[in-house]
């Protein structure tokens, strides 16, 4: 792997976890839950994109970049789906006030 490709998959995978660390600040610093929703389902499945993207040239072979990205794509509908259903049942109960 070259010099360039090796930083800019530094680069992304860094971008991914800042993505990662300003969606935990946002659980804890946000006031009601429905805005700690958010910022999780958003900052998370873009960091977890960027580092899957950080990551692909890495990968050994094409299967396993394939891996790679199906996995990005479970977690991106499990994490819509969840996200989903928790603000529903908070709405539902009155507590996303």
């Amino acid at each position: 792997m070259s010099g360039a490709l090796a930083l800019l998959s530094g680069l992304l995978i860094a971008a991914g976890v800042m993505f990662f660390i300003a969606g935990t600040l946002g659980l804890l610093r946000f006031p009601d839950p429905l805005s700690r929703l958010h910022a999780l389902a958003k900052a998370d499945n873009l960091g977890l994109g960027l580092i899957v993207l950080g990551l692909l040239p890495l990968m050994g072979n094409v299967f396993d970049a394939l891996k790679l990205l199906l996995i990005w794509l479970l977690v991106l509908f499990g994490g819509a789906t969840a996200t989903q259903m928790l603000a529903a049942r908070l709405r539902r109960e009155g507590e996303g006030q």
